[in-house]
């Protein structure tokens, strides 16, 4: 490898890791959320290569992740968006704008939970949290990490999260019931409580 080729290498490895870095293709924001040089150690020595992870999204309840590894980090980044875009997930989103309601996810030692927000609260998260609830088109939403930060465990948890994410319009078609059943008053539900 040249000496200019190594420089450059070592300059891109030395970017800002926590700042995501946005990409937007025909409706679809790209987000580069970590990018890690990995070595192999072969008979010469080591060869070096870069890992990217990216979250791609339709800001409007699409959302995907992706991995990719090569030798340069165009050509990591470009795999793994192709593979992100493969494995784009619909979360119904309340009011296009926030979560139905709380959940919590998990994947290996990364631990996650979310909330929805109220309007004008923003999206209370970190690093790549941030990013992938940015790219499905969340406004407003607390989040919090309470595990490891690594962020493939992080991104993961997050997805296992969205997963479970059900509007009341998917509640009440699975027990056969009319949407106002399930999103009845409070009141009217402690009422039948104290009747029955």
């Amino acid at each position: 490898m040249a000496r200019g080729e190594q420089q450059r290498g070592d300059r891109r490895d030395r970017r800002d890791r926590n700042a995501p870095e946005e990409r937007a293709d025909s409706e679809i924001v790209e987000k580069l959320v970590h990018i890690n040089r990995v070595a192999a150690t072969v008979k010469g020595g080591r060869r070096f290569s870069f890992a990217a992870l990216m979250v791609v999204g339709d800001q409007k309840g699409r959302v995907g992740y992706g991995h990719g590894k090569a030798r340069e980090v165009p050509e990591a980044i470009r795999k793994a968006t192709e593979e992100a875009k493969k494995s784009m997930i619909r979360v119904p989103l309340r009011e296009s704008r926030t979560l139905h309601h709380d959940g919590s996810g998990r994947w290996g030692a990364g631990k996650i939970m979310m909330r929805s927000a109220p309007a004008g609260t923003g999206i209370i998260a970190g690093g790549p949290m941030r990013a992938v609830l940015e790219t499905l088109g969340v406004q407003d939403v607390v989040a919090k990490s309470m595990g490891s930060s690594n962020p493939y465990n992080m991104v993961r948890a997050t997805f296992e999260a969205l997963k479970v994410q059900a509007s009341p319009r998917q509640v009440a078609s699975k027990r056969g019931k009319k949407v106002s059943d399930i999103v009845g008053r409070r009141t009217d539900g402690a009422s039948e409580a104290a009747e029955a």
